[in-house]
């Protein structure tokens, strides 16, 4: 085979590369675009040092774009008392149950925005750290929410 030839099949084989690679890459993670009341990533936050697919409900958080859930809760909407560069003071309210009926519940509670994959809350006694974890990475049980 000629060089030209060599050349022109390589060239050929790094444009239909570099064509696919983005369609690829948006497919791994197709969750929404950092928002909301906190400029993060949509999805489960799992406390840091804690596997993705191995968290217990403990250690698992759900931004919505509108306030961070727990297992335990849903429903929740983080009100912004103040802001101070990417510290939030917010006065959250939740629904206390994962499913069903039951009260609505409010906390004051520190927000601290790293970047938009991670953040740390304050409640009471020290902070927790919380860092995004991709859908594909969760146990099964867990993937939905996150989509």
């Amino acid at each position: 085979m000629r060089l030209s030839n060599i050349l022109l099949a390589i060239g050929t084989l790094v444009g239909v590369a570099i064509a696919v690679a983005p369609a690829a890459v948006a497919s791994v993670d197709p969750s929404p675009k950092p928002g909301g009341v906190y400029r993060l990533k949509p999805g489960i936050y799992v406390q840091k040092e804690t596997a993705c697919a191995s968290a217990p409900n403990a250690a698992i958080r759900h931004y919505d774009g509108r306030g961070i859930s727990t297992p335990h809760t849903r429903a929740c909407r983080a009100r912004v008392l103040s802001r101070h560069g990417n510290r939030y003071e917010v006065s959250q309210s939740c629904i206390d149950a994962g499913a069903g009926p039951a009260p609505r519940f409010v906390e004051r509670q520190t927000v601290s925005i790293r970047d938009a994959l991670t953040f740390s809350i304050k409640t009471r006694g020290p902070a927790a750290e919380y860092r995004y974890c991709p859908a594909y990475m969760l146990p099964a049980g867990i993937r939905a929410p996150a989509r």
